[in-house]
């Protein structure tokens, strides 16, 4: 599993709509269905993409999919992102410590003495 996969995942706003749906807890197909305007077959489209990137599992009850998070592909996702926020934080910390290097560096501001009348 790459991020790509995953990434490309949620780029369907439908998709991250059903990806939102069964963000509390586990839905059948039919019930994430009925909150789309898109037939119930394209729904299970839908979701045979968000299992492949590891966004959502299903689990079988009777004749029934279930259908609720798959932490694997988050995780990825969020270790992708974390990536990106960790270089801003070093470029941060590199910025701050060349502007305090400079300022030490830096000579003291000239005082003049004030005019005598």
């Amino acid at each position: 599993m790459d991020v790509g996969t995953v990434i490309a995942a949620i780029a369907d706003p439908t998709r991250r709509a059903i990806l939102e749906s069964v963000r509390h807890g586990p839905r059948s197909v039919g019930d994430i269905a009925t909150d789309f305007d898109v037939s119930r077959p394209a729904v299970s489209q839908h979701l045979r993409v968000l299992v492949d990137a590891q966004l959502v599992r299903p689990q079988r009850s009777g004749r029934h999919n279930f259908y609720g998070l798959d932490l694997r592909g988050l995780t990825l996702l969020r270790s992708y992102i974390e990536g990106y926020w960790d270089d801003v934080l070093t470029a941060f910390q590199n910025a701050a410590i060349a502007e305090s290097e400079s300022a030490s560096r830096a000579p003291a501001p000239r005082t003049r003495a004030p005019k005598r009348r």
